[in-house]
């Protein structure tokens, strides 16, 4: 057994799983997924089947992240929506059981794109999924939060600024060097908040190609995974934060983005085609402070990554390779001055 899945106790979790979701069977075996920073996941053979456990990462952990019961309670809560997500099965909050909080759900076997730019694909498919992640986003942000039960997901209103706090604190409780363009992000994003304009909607809050599970054979949306930072929000910071990657150089390790590839020739929508169709769908006319929502979600994923820095050198980072992440910080927060200034 490698060292990622000894972090899964199996001598506990089998007696666990066999008093409180007795279907599953037996486990046959674990294999932790190699992706993901953030909550540690697993792929769970058992004698019926195959399905996932994530769970909290062990160790010292931030205040009010790594919300995996957060995650279990909005996917249930999705469930026959028009977003897919995998059907969840169980939450477990017993600490006692693995050392931290799990739930399992489905696997969704389909197709995960790493590269935004889609490599292998004709144009024509290449359109025909960003269209697709277009349309799933516009659908949740149009759900209907207290039909869903989720009226109570999140504080409604002053989202941004709320948010701002948030990360600048999470930023600030991981910082493990002076980085003087997130300082200076920091500053400009403070001193230029957007006023609440009202909007309230269920915000994923890592939405991105690579966190969506695609049918095999289709450009379809069969799977949104990793709701950890959703809640109640503003849906542009949702937007923003997908349109980054357009803005990130192609050739930027270990994250590539699209910036400097031939768009009109992949197939792929440019940004202003891609959120005027986003505006379209949620029948909302042109957005201003665009360059601030942009900033806001560059902002936020170098503080994410900051988070995951300081979880390696502790060393409870989920992923190994997530030191090699150092550096980003610095590259992000310089491109998102970019932008503003």
């Amino acid at each position: 057994m490698n060292d990622a899945v000894a972090l899964l106790d199996l001598e506990k979790l089998g007696p666990y799983l066999a008093e409180n979701v007795p279907e599953l069977g037996a486990i046959e075996s674990a294999e932790k997924f190699a992706g993901g920073q953030s909550n540690p996941t697993f792929r769970l053979q058992t004698i019926s089947g195959t399905c996932v456990l994530r769970r909290q990462p062990p160790g010292k952990l931030l205040k009010s992240a790594h919300a995996v019961d957060r995650e279990y309670r909005v996917m249930k809560a999705l469930a026959g929506s028009p977003v897919p997500v995998p059907q969840v099965l169980h939450l477990c909050e017993d600490i006692d059981v693995i050392g931290s909080k799990f739930f399992l759900m489905e696997y969704c076997d389909g197709r995960i794109f790493w590269d935004a730019s889609l490599p292998g694909l004709d144009p024509d498919e290449r359109g025909r999924i960003y269209d697709q992640t277009n349309q799933v986003l516009a659908s949740l942000h149009a759900l209907d939060v207290e039909a869903a039960d989720l009226a109570d997901y999140g504080h409604p209103g002053n989202y941004f600024e709320r948010q701002y706090q948030r990360w600048k604190s999470q930023y600030e409780a991981s910082e493990n060097r002076t980085i003087a363009t997130m300082n200076q992000l920091i500053d400009w994003l403070g001193a230029n908040l957007p006023p609440d304009d009202g909007k309230v909607a269920l915000v994923h809050g890592d939405y991105r190609l690579d966190n969506l599970v695609f049918h095999h054979e289709r450009p379809e949306i069969i799977a949104v995974l990793d709701w950890e930072l959703s809640t109640l929000g503003h849906p542009l910071a949702d937007l923003a934060y997908q349109c980054m990657m357009l803005r990130m150089p192609a050739d930027a390790k270990p994250i590539p983005g699209l910036a400097g590839l031939d768009l009109a020739e992949l197939g792929i929508p440019g940004e202003q085609e891609y959120v005027v169709r986003y505006c379209e769908r949620s029948g909302i006319g042109p957005i201003d402070n665009w360059p601030f929502y942009l900033a806001f979600s560059i902002f936020r994923l170098a503080a994410i990554i900051q988070g995951v820095v300081k979880r390696a050198a502790d060393g409870n980072a989920s992923n190994t390779q997530a030191a090699r992440l150092d550096g980003m910080v610095d590259a992000l927060s310089l491109m998102a001055l970019g932008i503003v200034r």
